[in-house]
């Protein structure tokens, strides 16, 4: 099989082109080089795709012994992901950049470029595994996604938007190891200097680590009120868009609550340039609506109650959940939470799991206090 190995530059990737080259495929690696500032450098930037990352992608396939090409993708990455998340705060939600870019650059530009240039897959180093199910007579076989064997570094969550048909043609070499040591220890012992680098995390193109500066800079001085949820005005803010829901600092209220208690964003509203805060119960949800939804399971039916569990932030505990897609409109999800949560705020993913199963994925539009849900 012709597999592209997604060479980011870092350990994962570079451990598991070597797993597919080990499993007889014929690999080619590839840099998405996805900015041209260059502010983002791996000594000051906290994020992935610096610009050396690239070198370090090139000395792996170099170990490898595989071809190596870098694809310019930056256009594609500032008209999708760095758009998207603008235009997501500057209408008062919050999103998951590294959902969009899995969605719209590692498995939609990359893959179906990797394709059309005639290869059968793409490998990549995120921790999640595939699980082929076999037909059992009645044309049930399918493929599903599934949570790695590692629950710390599991990568499901934002993988979980990439859809049934990239699923077919994607490949976690890394899915079934136990730990990221343990990945460390390979890479070593394969000769690959990328063996003790550090993890990347954080916004890959706010390369101080600073998102409200960074929005401030392409979004402007927009100044606004902070109101209590009577609307009184307690404070000015300089632009609704850095606020996202159940921010307690950086509020610039001009006096404390009556009861003395800390006050957090409940809602952000955009139409009015407003912050709406409040105390801390306030923020707490037991039923949330989404949409755009991509789902999995075509096993399970759209317009009946499911037994799950959601995950609402990448690193997120799951909790238990009753979950329904609109038969009338399969693109929207409606899930009442067993547990509440707290601090939900539209633009986040609402990931859908039956055990380690990836059911589906949805994006938040509104989450509320409903009638509770009992197990």
């Amino acid at each position: 099989m012709r597999v592209l190995a997604a060479l980011s530059g870092g350990v994962d990737s570079a451990v598991a082109a070597a797993r597919a080259v080990d499993a007889g495929h014929d690999v080619v690696g590839v840099h998405m080089a996805l900015s041209r500032s260059r502010a983002q450098h791996r000594n000051g930037s906290r994020g992935c795709c610096s610009i050396e990352d690239s070198s370090d992608a090139r000395r792996a396939a170099d170990v490898l012994g595989i071809p190596f090409y870098v694809w310019d993708l930056s256009e594609e990455f500032e008209e999708t992901v760095v758009a998207d998340f603008l235009s997501e705060y500057e209408a008062g939600r919050t999103p998951n950049p590294c959902v969009r870019c899995n969605e719209h650059i590692k498995f939609s530009a990359l893959l179906d470029r990797g394709v059309a240039l005639g290869f059968d897959a793409v490998a990549t180093g995120h921790y999640a595994r595939i699980v082929d199910v076999p037909d059992d007579g009645g044309g049930t076989a399918r493929r599903e996604l599934h949570r790695a064997a590692d629950s710390a570094k599991d990568q499901s969550y934002v993988l979980a938007v990439m859809g049934q048909e990239r699923l077919e043609r994607s490949l976690f070499p890394l899915g079934d190891v136990v730990s990221k040591e343990d990945v460390r220890a390979e890479a070593a012992a394969r000769g690959l200097s990328v063996s003790a680098k550090p993890d990347s995390y954080d916004i890959c193109f706010v390369a101080d680590g600073d998102t409200r500066g960074f929005l401030q800079s392409r979004l402007g001085s927009r100044p606004g009120e902070v109101v209590d949820v009577d609307g009184e005005v307690l404070g000015e803010h300089d632009g609704a868009y850095a606020f996202t829901v159940g921010q307690r600092k950086g509020l610039g209220l001009t006096r404390p609550a009556p009861d003395g208690d800390p006050r957090y964003v409940l809602e952000v509203r955009p139409e009015r340039n407003q912050v709406v805060v409040g105390p801390n119960e306030l923020l707490s949800v037991d039923e949330l609506r989404a949409d755009q939804t991509v789902w999995l399971a075509e096993d399970v039916p759209a317009g009946e109650w499911t037994d799950a569990e959601v995950q609402i932030r990448a690193h997120g505990e799951p909790v238990p959940a009753r979950v329904r897609r609109d038969e009338r409109d399969a693109g929207s999800v409606l899930a009442r939470l067993v547990t509440p949560l707290r601090g939900i705020a539209p633009g986040q993913s609402l990931v859908v799991y039956a055990g380690p199963r990836v059911l589906g994925q949805s994006t938040i539009t509104s989450a509320r206090r409903g009638a509770p849900v009992h197990a």
